[in-house]
């Protein structure tokens, strides 16, 4: 079984060692690379992380947890982006 690793790379440090999870959002599905949080996702969408709610697996999630909550293979989000407007 190969590992991923080129010849002498320690795990971990192997840029090409990269673990992706799959969630989905918004229906959608969304390949990230495992350890990315909320925020992160967020940004990765070219959002800011203070102008969207999430639900998080059927849970509302705090603006305040956005950076600390890591997303794990088949998580389930829903973003919705506040807009000014009237």
């Amino acid at each position: 079984m190969t590992t991923g690793l080129r010849a002498g790379a320690a795990p971990g440090t192997d840029p090409y060692d990269r673990r992706v999870i799959r969630v989905r959002a918004n229906g959608r599905e969304y390949e990230v690379d495992d350890g990315t949080t909320v925020a992160g996702f967020i940004r990765a969408r070219d959002l800011d992380p203070k102008l969207v709610v999430v639900e998080h697996n059927g849970e509302p999630l705090e603006r305040v947890r956005y950076e600390d909550v890591r997303l794990s293979a088949g998580d389930r989000l829903e973003l919705v982006r506040a807009v000014a407007g009237g």
